[in-house]
């Protein structure tokens, strides 16, 4: 199912590189999460503090979790 991280990463004006580091993971991880593969809880957890969304709202960002 696809995400929206890539919509609301551009939406606040972040690069990749600096979504990773406000995260905890690496750049690499960010590419793969937009690019519509899976990632663990804990890592879409920490997707969503980094962009200021709040675990209720996590349905915006990642569907599959609504």
């Amino acid at each position: 199912m696809p995400n929206h991280v890539k919509r609301e990463r551009e939406a606040r004006l972040m690069s990749r590189a600096e979504l990773a580091r406000q995260a905890g993971i690496s750049p690499v991880t960010i590419d793969r999460i937009e690019a519509g593969l899976s990632c663990r809880i804990a890592t879409k957890r920490k997707i969503l503090f980094a962009l200021g969304v709040s675990l209720l709202d996590r349905g915006l960002i990642f569907p599959e979790l609504a």
